[in-house]
């Protein structure tokens, strides 16, 4: 993989951090395989599956284990807001992670209704700035604003997170229809930012969705834009403080995007090595769980190798209505504390120590030359989530 390397050497980490938490899910799978190896001569291979698909007793805490002497991939972490535009208020917060430091790129809604003050706020502060494709809230930017489309309720909104997707796998969706509305929206961010995007991704992940990812690759294609995002969490399926509905609809979301990636690299996008975000959504965010996460993804990455990756966040101040939303009003999601939670996390100095501790480089997808085409997803097997009680 080609990379801005900066500086081209290799960090070497004697300190508990990433070496210490990629040794312990190293130590981890080893002692499922000699689980396993135990069950299989005890009653063959069927008992062994258990012990390979997750099940073992938590592993020593890091405090109590030494890290490896060995070299560790330097790490390029984009940290992205979603949701810029939504209100007023949400867009204050992104700006401050942003002035903070730890905010580093911004997607946009542009059916949002705070989009055009957002824009300007996206040019008086110099914030990288990619569209978040929305075909699931409000009102849509295209033709179907003034014509019947299978992408609205009869009210003339979008269907909703579950909605669209329930009508696309009835076949109810025409993808032209979504060709349609991709190419406004892209054409809608030109006129608000003079400019493209420097990525595209999918509010509440819908670029990922069967049929809708191969339209939103040709759509990127034809715009000039080469970077989008692929949700592919390690881990996330086994993150127990997930509720079960979170942790399906992330397994889910996560499915998809690893059906996506064939249609995204037919057309030359690119994303990072690792992402992060399913987990670490609202209330779940912690310095230690996006460590944590971020470990999980180092696993499999060779000695000396660079790693990119993504964290998604939804920082800001919590929505008001009637204030915000994209033509109908803020959601709950955007009401809730959770918003505020997030930009705590991300403004407190505790996430960006411990992120330059272990030789993060907060930077945009400008800085980075992210996944080539045709290069699969670093880890490809869940792991158990790292055992140590979750930090603020």
């Amino acid at each position: 993989m080609d990379i801005n390397m900066g500086q081209k050497k290799n960090l070497r980490s004697r300190r508990p951090g990433f070496a210490a938490l990629a040794e312990t899910s190293r130590w981890q799978k080893q002692r499922r395989r000699a689980v396993a190896f135990r069950r299989v001569r005890r009653g063959g291979a069927s008992a062994a599956f258990g012990a390979e698909s997750g099940c073992c007793s938590p592993c020593p805490p890091v405090s109590r284990r030494r890290s490896a002497a060995m070299a560790w991939p330097r790490v390029q972490l984009v940290v992205t807001a979603d949701d810029f535009g939504y209100c007023p208020r949400r867009d204050e917060g992104i700006v401050e992670a942003f002035l903070a430091g730890t905010v580093t790129s911004v997607s946009l809604l542009v059916n949002g209704t705070a989009a055009e003050s957002a824009a300007e706020l996206a040019r008086r502060h110099s914030i990288p700035t990619g569209l978040h494709a929305n075909l699931s809230e409000g009102r849509p930017v295209g033709p179907a604003r003034h014509n019947a489309s299978s992408l609205l309720s009869p009210e003339g909104f979008f269907l909703g997170k579950m909605g669209f997707r329930e009508a696309l796998a009835a076949g109810d969706v025409a993808l032209p229809q979504v060709r349609e509305e991709l190419e406004a929206q892209l054409s809608r961010f030109r006129e608000l930012l003079g400019r493209s995007p420097t990525h595209v991704d999918g509010h509440q992940h819908v670029h990922v969705l069967p049929g809708v990812c191969q339209v939103f690759a040709e759509a990127l294609q034809a715009f000039g834009v080469r970077f989008t995002r692929l949700p592919v969490e390690c881990g996330v399926g086994s993150c127990s403080w997930l509720e079960a509905p979170a942790r399906a609809f992330a397994c889910t979301v996560e499915r998809d995007a690893r059906a996506a990636m064939g249609p995204f690299s037919r057309h030359g996008l690119r994303w990072t090595d690792a992402f992060v975000g399913l987990s670490t959504c609202g209330r779940h965010m912690s310095a230690h769980r996006v460590l944590a996460s971020l470990a999980r993804a180092l696993e499999d990455i060779p000695a000396g190798r660079a790693l990119t990756a993504e964290l998604m966040a939804h920082p800001g101040y919590p929505s008001v209505p009637p204030a915000g939303g994209c033509g109908e009003g803020p959601d709950a999601f955007s009401c809730s504390w959770e918003r505020l939670h997030e930009l705590h996390v991300l403004t407190a100095p505790t996430l960006r120590a411990r992120l330059a501790q272990n030789g993060v480089q907060l930077c945009a997808l400008d800085d980075l030359d992210s996944k080539r085409p045709g290069e699969g997803v670093p880890c490809e097997a869940t792991l158990e989530p790292f055992l140590e009680p979750s930090l603020p």
